[in-house]
């Protein structure tokens, strides 16, 4: 198999295989491309509610560059894992069945060898900067595992050295990092988030049993439907999570019910006499005359511009935290940008952002932003 590993070696069949890897190869690097592309596009189709009309006029009005920055920010944390899983699974393999390991024969054995140093540490610094607190003994896991292999892989007569990488290291780093999460650990127990207790204690503990060979019979099997299971699972697991992802701004528009046009005289400023609907959606568009809005039911719809009394930005609906468990005042699903940068403070929620039509004050004019 191209994506693991080159099968036995037959007599007559390398140059095959050989031709069958850079095939797959070409796919590869055909579909990685499109991948985003579709996600972009299938985001258009769920936004629109799958109506081709409304996803047309999205298309015509939405930026490119919201979507890839939506799409980027959203999914930033794919890169490194696909470099680290890619980077330990090729290494393992490497460990374990060397004579199995051939770049020539095997697209995971290629990007293994051709994959430097510097790319492994910075896809971890990225990922200690974009994954969640409770991802991050995962990190730790994956990072100390390639360091392992990979020791072990290049000093095989250096006995001293695959003992301090191999042994001595991960055993350390398993008692500091149990040592700084035992407060979340027992918060999480106490709690019963056990998923949670899970993914802080158990990375640790298996960091000493993935610095090592595997058995070689079973090393490339196992390896081999690892691949296809995680080829199969990231596609969806991706397009569900950039599904929800905003790529429009949420807005509250108070819209007088009736016509200026057909209004005898004009109200004063500050005045609730006039009929009001508040209208939540998101903009697609603004022009001279019109705002187009695409409502929460997903249809678009075309206000007058003299017909917009007010309008205002409203928040994003952040998604409900699953954990409660937090440890040295990081939460358990924050990454360390989000703890570490401060954020706006908390603003009185305005009520157009509910539905309901803004009450002004004697005297005081209505914010209109467009």
């Amino acid at each position: 198999m191209a994506l693991g590993d080159g099968g036995d070696p037959t007599e007559g069949g390398a140059g095959d295989r050989t031709v069958s890897a850079r095939q797959a190869q070409h796919w590869v690097l055909t579909v990685v491309p499109a991948f985003p592309l579709l996600l972009l596009v299938l985001r258009l189709w769920h936004l629109s509610r799958q109506d081709l009309s409304t996803m047309l006029v999205l298309v015509q009005y939405v930026s490119p560059l919201g979507l890839v920055s939506a799409l980027l920010i959203t999914l930033i944390w794919v890169l490194p894992l696909v470099v680290l899983v890619v980077a330990a699974l090729g290494t393992l393999l490497w460990v374990s069945a060397p004579d199995r390991f051939d770049p020539e024969r095997s697209l995971l054995a290629r990007a293994t060898a051709r994959l430097p140093g510097w790319v492994i540490m910075a896809a971890v610094l990225l990922a200690l900067l974009t994954w969640q607190f409770r991802f991050l003994p995962s990190l730790l896991m994956l990072a100390l595992a390639i360091l392992g292999l990979r020791t072990r892989q290049r000093h095989r007569e250096d006995r001293l050295r695959r003992y301090l990488f191999c042994l001595v290291l991960p055993l350390v780093a398993a008692v500091l990092a149990g040592a700084w999460v035992a407060p979340a650990v027992i918060a999480a127990v106490r709690a019963q988030e056990w998923v949670t207790v899970a993914l802080l204690t158990l990375p640790p503990l298996l960091t000493v049993f993935l610095t090592g060979p595997i058995p070689r019979p079973v090393a490339p099997v196992l390896i081999r439907w690892v691949l296809v299971a995680a080829a199969l699972i990231a596609p969806f697991l991706l397009g569900a999570i950039f599904l929800r992802a905003p790529i429009l701004p949420t807005v509250a528009v108070e819209i007088i019910s009736t016509p200026v046009s057909a209004v005898p005289e004009p109200p004063a400023a500050g005045s609730s006499t006039e009929p009001v609907e508040v209208l939540i959606g998101r903009v697609i568009a603004v022009d001279d005359r019109t705002t187009t809005l695409l409502d929460e039911l997903g249809s678009v719809r075309f206000v007058r511009n003299d017909r917009v009394r007010s309008q205002t930005l409203c928040p994003e609906l952040e998604q409900v935290p699953y954990s409660t468990v937090r440890v040295h005042g990081w939460h358990a699903e924050e990454t360390a940008l989000e703890w570490a940068i401060p954020r706006r403070p908390p603003a009185d929620p305005d009520p157009r952002c509910s539905g309901r039509p803004f009450d002004d004050a004697p005297d005081t004019a209505i914010p209109v932003t467009r």
